[in-house]
């Protein structure tokens, strides 16, 4: 019999999936609440270092929209300095979290960088926000690494709740937001914690990308962490093969999302290859927080949204489209760290393949310890469930010491 945490963890993770209201309280939406809170507009001048801490304020975490399951542990929302796809400095918001109980394990308690998966790319669809609102549907997993001593770091990523369009899935931009989370995290006096202590990266999904590329970035930008290793859940390794996925599906708004990111990585002006439906869509994604996206934007195909007719994923195979996705992709670079890679051969977000094809990318470079799980749960929600025990148990073998496994020689 499935533990009351686990049947919870189903249930907030399948409302992300039927974008179904909890608790009688509407999901979120960023059309509701399109006012930015005066704490995350920027600076006009940054810090000098990637993790320097801009500006932090306390805040709360509650697990459910009611506000009735308050977390207990010291939550303080931070801005941080990290770097652009430019190479450039920018602000990024998150949260840092510490147990109000002690460490019991050996050494310095540990940091995790907690990469979201998919939020949404309005600012009220960032997770420092959704956390203080009780609509974080990651918040239960998140609390799981709480009970177990860890403090978390949790990215809002650039342009999710700071100005500009969330840069979404944009591989280096997002593994540099989650590394500067933990660098802001260790140096934020309110959390206490060890500024040279062990340090482990965890997500799923957009999450996993993120962490993903987050494990290829650290050895040259930031070899100074005392990282442990790096579990990365169904990523989104290859853009161009999610799209075709993602076309036409459930998930369309998700490619809507991907296809803003890049044109905000990159500034690209949309308008010339989106008919009048194309760009009344890609406003609209802009806008809605995930489960809102479920609902309002199934099965659209992206040829009724184009000026030419042709679907969305046709432009990804030319330029400047052909460029940008290739310069997305995870895999081509060896993490020097053990990696847990979780898929579930029955996603049907993100197929199997972008993760293993990532996972035989790592080993061919000589990438050291890559564990990857194959799950047989299905759906993508459904192997986000199925990944979180394994997870836990994995990132203590890592605090503990233990050796890390490889599966590399049994990748064809």
């Amino acid at each position: 019999m499935k533990s009351r945490p686990y049947r919870r963890a189903v249930t907030a993770l399948l409302a992300l999936a039927t974008a179904v209201t909890v608790g009688g309280v509407a999901v979120p939406s960023a059309q509701a609440e399109d006012t930015r809170p005066p704490f995350y507009e920027p600076p006009a001048t940054l810090p000098a270092n990637n993790g320097d801490v801009i500006r932090s304020e306390p805040s709360d975490y509650y697990l459910d929209p009611l506000k009735a399951i308050k977390v207990d542990a010291h939550v303080n929302r931070v801005m941080y300095r990290s770097t652009d796809g430019n190479g450039e400095p920018v602000a990024v918001t998150g949260t840092v979290i510490t147990p109000k109980t002690g460490w019991s394990g050996k050494g310095d308690r540990p940091v995790i960088g907690y990469a979201p998966g998919t939020q949404g790319i309005g600012d009220p669809c960032a997770p420092s926000r959704q956390l203080a609102n009780g609509t974080e549907y990651e918040g239960l997993f998140v609390k799981g690494l709480l009970a177990r001593g860890y403090a978390v770091a949790m990215t809002d990523y650039e342009g999710l709740g700071t100005p500009g369009v969330h840069t979404y899935v944009n591989r280096a931009v997002s593994g540099n937001a989650v590394i500067d989370a933990v660098r802001a995290a260790q140096r934020l006096p309110e959390a206490g914690l060890p500024d040279a202590g062990p340090v482990a990266l965890t997500g799923y999904s957009q999450g996993g990308g993120a962490t993903a590329a987050a494990a290829e970035l650290a050895p040259e930008y930031a070899p100074e962490l005392d990282l442990k290793g790096v579990s990365a859940g169904a990523p989104p390794a290859d853009l161009a093969k999610v799209a075709e996925n993602l076309d036409g599906s459930l998930y369309v708004g998700f490619l809507g999302y991907a296809v803003a990111g890049l044109a905000a990585g990159y500034d690209l002006d949309l308008g010339p290859y989106l008919n009048d439906k194309g760009e009344r869509f890609m406003a609209d994604a802009e806008k809605a927080c995930t489960a809102e996206a479920v609902l309002k934007f199934p099965f659209i195909k992206s040829k009724t949204l184009t000026e030419d007719g042709r679907p969305l994923t046709d432009y990804l195979d030319e330029e400047p489209f052909q460029r940008m996705v290739n310069e997305q992709r995870i895999g081509e670079r060896a993490p020097n760290v053990p990696t847990l890679v979780t898929h579930s051969r029955l996603d049907d977000v993100i197929p199997y393949e972008v993760g293993r094809d990532m996972v035989a990318g790592w080993c061919e470079r000589g990438a050291p310890d890559v564990e990857f799980a194959t799950l047989a749960t299905p759906t993508h929600v459904g192997g986000a469930v199925a990944s979180f025990p394994r997870v836990f148990l994995w990132l203590e073998d890592r605090f503990a010491g233990k050796e890390p496994s490889s599966d590399c020689g049994s990748l064809s």
